[in-house]
Order: C-alpha cells, then sequence, then structure tokens
C-alpha cells in the first residue's frame, strides 16, 4: 500500500509530469476498486493538507515543481499581505491587495508566484485557501438603518464585516463586539458575519484587555473535564510517589521569582566541592508525572501551548491547582521534581553532571527584589532576616559570573534590554509605567537556567531519542550586510561578513555601544535582523547563545515543550524506549513542536499588544504634558521618541515646521533641504504629548527642543554631521545663528509659496584639529528673494525643460516678428 511519503517523493522526482489518479494507481499497481478508492482517499487529504495540488485538468503535483508555494497568509494594516512558506528558509511571497483571493489573515493557503523582482522578492496571488485561520473577529459595532458594520480591531482584517439586521443581537452603536463569521470574503464581495457576543462600551473597564483575548483566541475557562481532571489529583504525596527518587529535602534549596510569582516552577542550589570546584544544582517541578501523554490534562496544554502573562492577569497553560499548588515549588513542602547537577571548574566547564528524579523541600521564596538588596545593596535588614542564607546567595553570585564570563568568550549575544513593566490599579488602568534592568538576582537564575538547558539538551542528544529543541538559525548574510551599513554610521564594523558571521562579532559591536546613545537601536535593529527562535526535533544550535545545543527544560508549568521533554526524560531514565515507541515519539515531538512555536508567537503579540494598549491609555491623561527621551526611529514619514520610561511615539514630519525634510535611507537620518538640520538614531530630544489613540495604538509627539542640534553637508566621503557640542563656543555661537537666519528665511519662502523646495545655500566645512568645524554661508553675489529662487527651483528640472521646449516656438515667432518690423 502507498504512503503519503511515497506520493510525495514520486511527484519531486525530476523526470515526474502531473498525472491523473488513474496513471498514479497504475504507476503503483491499485488499479483494483479496494485499492483506488483506497489512493483516490489518500490523494484527497493530502490536497486538502496542502501536500499536492490538483489542476483544472485533474492531474496532481506537489506545489513546489508547479511554482505554487503553500503557507500562511500575513495580512498588513494597508491591505496587502505576505505567504509565509511552510519549508523554513523558503523566501516569503508578496501578495498586491487585489490578488488576495479572499483569503484573510492567518489562514492556510497555496499561492501561484508570478514573477521575481530584484533581490529575489518574490510577488504572487493566491489561488486558494486550504484552511480558515480565523472564524470569529473582534471589532467595533457601527449601525445602520437595516444593517450594521463590524471594523475589526485587528488591522491585519482591513476589510468591514456586514452584519444583517437579524444578526446584530444586542450590540448598540460603537460596542465592542465578537462577529462569527458566515461568510467568507471573496474576490468581489467582503464578509458577512453574525454578532455573538458584545464585550461592552470601549471606555468600560477591562473592555480593552478582555477584546484582546478574544482576538487572539486566547482560551480563558478551562474544559470540566480538564477541570476534573485536576481535581482528582491528590494535594498530599504518598508512598509510591517517593518511589525512584533522589532524596534532596536535606539540602538549602530555593527559588528565586518576582514578587507576584505563583507558578515557582525552578528551584536551585550551589554548594562548593572538596576539591575546589562548584555543584549547580537544579530543580524542576515534575509536571509530567502528573500530565501523561494523550490525558484531558495533556490535551488542553498542548491546544494552549504556553501560558500568556498579561498586565492584569495571567492565562495558565495548566489549571491553577496544578500550576499554583500540586507543582509549585512553594517553601517548606515536599515537591516532587527532574534535577539536573553539575560540577562546574573556576572557568565554567562543567566537568560531569547527572539528571535524575528527585523529591526536595525549598528552604525559602526568595524575590528578585530581595537576592538584588542583599547582594547589590547589602541592605542590613535583609541581610538579618535571611542571615542563614547570605552566604548561599554569595557562592551562587560567584558561580553566576563565572558561567557569563564563559558564554562572553564563546560569544554569546548579550541584549541587555531594560523590561517595561506596567503597573495597573484594580479597575485595570495603568497607574505607573517603569523600565526593570536585570539585576545581579535575574543574572543568577538566567546562568543557571541556561547552564540545565544546555546540559540536557547535549545529554539526550547524544542519547538519540526523539526530542524538541529550542533552535536560533544563524541569520541571513542580506540582512547582516545591511545591519553592517547601518552601524557603519556610527563608527562600527562588523566583522566576518565575507563568510560565516559568528555571534561574536555582534557581541562585540554591542560591546563597543554600550553606554552611547545609539546602543538601544543598535541592539533593537539588530535583534530584528535575526531570525525568530523556534522549537524544532532537530538539534541544530542556538545561534544568539553560541551554544551548540540548547532545549528549554526549565518551566514545564507555563511551556509545553519542557513538559514534552521532562515526560521522555522520565520515561528513558526508567524504562527506556523501544523502536514502536520511538517511531511515535517522533511523529509527536514534531508536531508539538510546530504547535508550541506558532502558540509561543500567539502569545507575544497578545502580550505586546495589551502593554501598548495601557501605554497609550497611560498617555491619554497626560496630553499636553513635555517629557524627555531619545530618536529611537527615523523613516520618511518622521521620527519615533523612546521615553525614558519606555514609551513610544511619533513626531510627524508634518510638525517639523521650520524646513522641508529629506530621509537619508542609509544614514537613517532626517535633514532639512534648506537649513541641513539633522535628526539621528540617538538624539536626546524633549518632546510634548498631543494625542493618544487606543484603537490606532498610536502615541503623536510635537518637538519642543532637539538637546543635540547638527548639521549635516556631503563630501567626497559621504556626508559629514557637526554637532553643536562638538564645536568651540565661538564656532557654535555662529552656527546657531546661521542655522537661525536659514530657519527664517525657509519659513518665509515656504508661507509664500507652499510647494517643496531644493536648498540654494549650502555650509562648507573645514578641519580644524581633527574635526568638521563650520564656515559661514556662501552667498549669491546677486542677492534674489527666497520666494523667488524657491519657486524657480521647486520646479523639477524635466518639467522646466519640457516648459521651455513648449515656449520655443513662440519665442521663435516672436523673434521673426520682430525682424520683419525692423525690415519694414
Amino acid at each position: 500500500m502507498v504512503t503519503r511519503q511515497q506520493l510525495i517523493e514520486y511527484m519531486q522526482h525530476e523526470a515526474y509530469r502531473p498525472l491523473t489518479a488513474q496513471e498514479l494507481a497504475s504507476a503503483f499497481g491499485m488499479e483494483s476498486g479496494e485499492d483506488f478508492h483506497v489512493l483516490m482517499k489518500l490523494l484527497n487529504d493530502m490536497e486538502e493538507r496542502g501536500d499536492v495540488v490538483r489542476t483544472r485538468t485533474n492531474r496532481y503535483g506537489v506545489p513546489e515543481r508547479m511554482n505554487l508555494v503553500v503557507g500562511r497568509l500575513q495580512m498588513k494594516a494597508r491591505g496587502y499581505g505576505f505567504v509565509v512558506p511552510e519549508t523554513p528558509g523558503e523566501p516569503d511571497v508578496y501578495i498586491p491587495a487585489g490578488e488576495l483571493g479572499g483569503a484573510m489573515s492567518g489562514d492556510k493557503v497555496i499561492a501561484r508566484v508570478e514573477k521575481t523582482a530584484s533581490g529575489a522578492r518574490r510577488e504572487g496571488r493566491i489561488i486558494r485557501v486550504l484552511e480558515r485561520a480565523t472564524d470569529r473577529v473582534v471589532g467595533k459595532f457601527t449601525r445602520h438603518r437595516d444593517h450594521a458594520f463590524v471594523t475589526p480591531l485587528d488591522r491585519r482584517f482591513p476589510q468591514d464585516i456586514f452584519i444583517a439586521k437579524d444578526d446584530m443581537g444586542d450590540a448598540h452603536d460603537g460596542y465592542v463586539v465578537v462577529v462569527e463569521i458566515t461568510e467568507y470574503p471573496t474576490a468581489t464581495r467582503g464578509p458577512a458575519g453574525r454578532v455573538v457576543e458584545v464585550l461592552g462600551h470601549p471606555d468600560e473597564p477591562g473592555v480593552d484587555i478582555l477584546g484582546v483575548v478574544r482576538k487572539y483566541k486566547l482560551p480563558e475557562a478551562f474544559p470540566p473535564e480538564v477541570l476534573a481532571a485536576a481535581e482528582a489529583i491528590p494535594l498530599e504525596l504518598s508512598a509510591k510517589d517517593y518511589a525512584g527518587r533522589r532524596d534532596l529535602r536535606q539540602e538549602v534549596i530555593v527559588t528565586i521569582d518576582g514578587e507576584d510569582a505563583k507558578d515557582l516552577d525552578d528551584a536551585v542550589h550551589v554548594k562548593r566541592l572538596p576539591n575546589g570546584h562548584y555543584l549547580l544544582g537544579v530543580h524542576i517541578a515534575d509536571v509530567g508525572y502528573y500530565v501523561p501523554q494523550g490525558s484531558a490534562l495533556d490535551r488542553e496544554a498542548f491546544r494552549r501551548g504556553t501560558s500568556v502573562y498579561l498586565v492584569d492577569r495571567v492565562i495558565p497553560m495548566l489549571p491553577p491547582r496544578l500550576s499554583n499548588i500540586i507543582c509549585s515549588l512553594n517553601p517548606q513542602v515536599d515537591r516532587l521534581t527532574l534535577s539536573c547537577e553539575m560540577e562546574i571548574d573556576e572557568n565554567g566547564g562543567i566537568v560531569r553532571h547527572d539528571i535524575f528524579p528527585s523529591v526536595i523541600r525549598t528552604t525559602e521564596r526568595m524575590t528578585y527584589e530581595n537576592v538584588r538588596r542583599i547582594l547589590e545593596d547589602r541592605d542590613p535588614d535583609v541581610m538579618a532576616r535571611y542571615e542563614a542564607l547570605v552566604p548561599h546567595f554569595e557562592l551562587m553570585k560567584e558561580l553566576a559570573l563565572i558561567l557569563r564570563a564563559k558564554r562572553m568568550r564563546r560569544g554569546a549575544i548579550d541584549f541587555d534590554f531594560a523590561e517595561i513593566k506596567v503597573i495597573v490599579d484594580d479597575l485595570g488602568r495603568p497607574v505607573e509605567i517603569r523600565p526593570r534592568r536585570r539585576t545581579i538576582a535575574e543574572q543568577i537564575i538566567e546562568e543557571f537556567m541556561l547552564a540545565a538547558n544546555e546540559t540536557v539538551a547535549a545529554h539526550f542528544h547524544w542519547l538519540q531519542v526523539p526530542f524538541i529543541y529550542r533552535i536560533h538559525e544563524e541569520p541571513e548574510l542580506d540582512k547582516m550586510l545591511e545591519l553592517n551599513e547601518f552601524v557603519h554610521n556610527f563608527g562600527y564594523h562588523i566583522k566576518g561578513l565575507s563568510g560565516k558571521v559568528h555571534p561574536r562579532a555582534l557581541q562585540e559591536v554591542l560591546e563597543k555601544a554600550r553606554g552611547t546613545r545609539e546602543e538601544r537601536m543598535i541592539a533593537t535593529l539588530m535583534l530584528r535582523s535575526m531570525k525568530h527562535a523556534r522549537y524544532a526535533p532537530e538539534c541544530v544550535g542556538h545561534f544568539g547563545l553560541a551554544a551548540e545545543y540548547y532545549t528549554h527544560f526549565t518551566s514545564p508549568i507555563r511551556r509545553y515543550p519542557d513538559l514534552v521533554i521532562h515526560r521522555i526524560i522520565r520515561e528513558v531514565l526508567t524504562k527506556g524506549i523501544d523502536e514502536a515507541r520511538r517511531e511515535q515519539l517522533e511523529a509527536f515531538v514534531a508536531e508539538a513542536a510546530v504547535q508550541a512555536s506558532e502558540r509561543e508567537k500567539v502569545a507575544e503579540e497578545a502580550e505586546r499588544e495589551v502593554d501598548q494598549l495601557k501605554m497609550v491609555e497611560y498617555m491619554q491623561e497626560r496630553i499636553g504634558e513635555e517629557f524627555d527621551g531619545l530618536i529611537s526611529g527615523v523613516t520618511q514619514f518622521g521620527i519615533f521618541v523612546q521615553l525614558e520610561n519606555g514609551i513610544e511615539g511619533l513626531i510627524h514630519i508634518s510638525y517639523l515646521t521650520d524646513d522641508y525634510y529629506t530621509f537619508l535611507e542609509k544614514q537613517v537620518a532626517l535633514v532639512g533641504e534648506r537649513t541641513r538640520r539633522v535628526f539621528r538614531l540617538g538624539d536626546p530630544v524633549r518632546v510634548r504629548v498631543i494625542g493618544a489613540n487606543k484603537e490606532e495604538l498610536t502615541i503623536d509627539f510635537d518637538l519642543v527642543a532637539h538637546l543635540r542640534e547638527g548639521t549635516m553637508t556631503f563630501g567626497e566621503q559621504g556626508p559629514v554631521v557637526v554637532y553643536d557640542e562638538d564645536l568651540d563656543p565661538a564656532a557654535r555661537r555662529k552656527a546657531e545663528a546661521e542655522r537661525a537666519q536659514r530657519a527664517r528665511l525657509s519659513r518665509r519662502a515656504k508661507g509664500k509659496r507652499g510647494g517643496r523646495m531644493i536648498p540654494v545655500e549650502l555650509p562648507e566645512f573645514v578641519v580644524v584639529d581633527g574635526r568638521e568645524v563650520a564656515l559661514p554661508v556662501r552667498r549669491h553675489k546677486k542677492r534674489r528673494r527666497p520666494a523667488a529662487v524657491a519657486e524657480e527651483l521647486a520646479v523639477p528640472r524635466r518639467r522646466r525643460n519640457a516648459r521651455a521646449s513648449a515656449a520655443a516656438p513662440a519665442r521663435a515667432g516672436k523673434a521673426r516678428a520682430g525682424k520683419r518690423r525692423g525690415r519694414r
């Protein structure tokens, strides 16, 4: 009997040409009635999944041999989209707004590649929708006389949804509702639906976050059978639970988490060994012991994939009875764990390790804040309270710094981004937004978890058992070249771009930029230039960590891949895996890796959107207030500014009224066409809040002061920026006066003309002691009114030439008439 894989391999062969079902049956000897029926069922299933494509003449072939791409459609707010292929590494396909074929964002589709533009960009159109990703949409209800429309809150759905009069339910005009799609869009008609839930008025407390929860289909309530399975698990351990486990209850083991954390799934301890080495123990809640594969709890955890942490709530992967009580490593109670103990030398090398089931009793539930007060602040009150544990924390700090130094030596990239913490009150209103940087407490847990993850990944990779790894593939070379061109503007260079880029080269750039104004911008763009980490059954390493082996072992309460590998580890350690079981696990981990990667992406988008919602709401109460910030982005339509609290907003280019500004893409700068005033990444500015829109998730600023004034000119070596602060006082005053004069002329010209102008007066620069110093602006010998000059130069050369050509016959006719008059 033919299998799916055999059919795919047969159709992928170079000699294959699309065949009918009868011809395929003949090729595989399946012409009898029953065999042919089996083949047709297999072909239909494969067609629905997008493995094969059936042509108009009922012939079958694989998509890649027919210039077709199977993937997920990612829509953009402006109406176009991209098909992201299922095959990793294959480039996306751009889909114009008019070629969507009725597909919606998230749908699994087949796209035909129509052309390949420069830079290997592919463009095409969608020819078939294989699987709908969305059946419900959250939006704002707008009622008309006998019908209504719902405008989706998700800007990736650009079409309004038509609602018939009988399908409005209890919705009121302006309310936020959930709509079930009853008719999907086509190439000529928009979608239609019916209201199934009214969330409330947009300004009611909690409606905004509830809208995000519904929009991303985050499952809040657990099904009854899942809650019943959780209730059936006893809270107390029995004798059989301890069987086969190493007893570590006498060790001094602590948890270190955030103040408000309830699902404590990791605990640590460190000891000094007689040979001078360190013994690091990482103990993780043995969630797999309570959640067997295929159970109701497991199926629900697979569906959810991850816990989601929003500003005012947690949507857990497992019921709270498990996540917060039975599996949580609460202090002074016995808990079942999987432990990874590592002996580490003075250079951070792991000389031996052991992985085993265990039972622990944590000594104390510590917070990051208290550990920081002990190790950094040396707070006497906190140190007195935890006097017996202080030596343990000091030893942890010593080991964590050794592990970090080893990681940095091998070239791991360290993005030291401050976490933005949004504090809300009981009604969900934001009362404070503050950045929260990593302290030594967070670094201790981070380094210990990384060491355990790498050790477990390497151990089971060499055992060659089916496993789920956390992988981060190498970045694309063209992305690195673009990044290198960007960092050149700040005097940095990425080494090794002629061949394979090593993460150490990127880390060196971050180290050089540490403490500078451009540090965050370089780190942000570097992060965007790399591929996203994901889960996979193959161990291909982690680029960002410069790790050859890596997995996620340390959070089985909130991440499904961790739960899966916990079950595999215990199965391998207790009874082993035979060949039949190996085949089952290989299929399961491949499916689980894809599902977990997709759910992780959904959770990240939902968390990011809720944070942005609350930031916008926070700034709505501060319209008219002024803040200091740094330019975090420069585009052709304006300047993004990030405030000290992490909030980011836009100064639209129309608000820069002193000149017309041109965007220089390579330099990522806006330059005044007449004044040569320059806005660059990292420049400090002072801004005023002038608008905040929760529907658009936008914050608008107006420029109050540019705190690092500079001027740009262009020489043989490219653009040069001279900042006022780098000049001596006399030259600085002269530069400021000249810029102010040019700004006045520019405003006068704009007021009289109203069009676009190009510069007619450019500053010159000389080098003095290695510095560029501005000289006075050269003036035209024959002074002309600025408006007249700008009016003349505002007309593009091509149009001026065309106008001159058109007027030439008339001028020639006048000249001939003048000559005739002269002769007479």
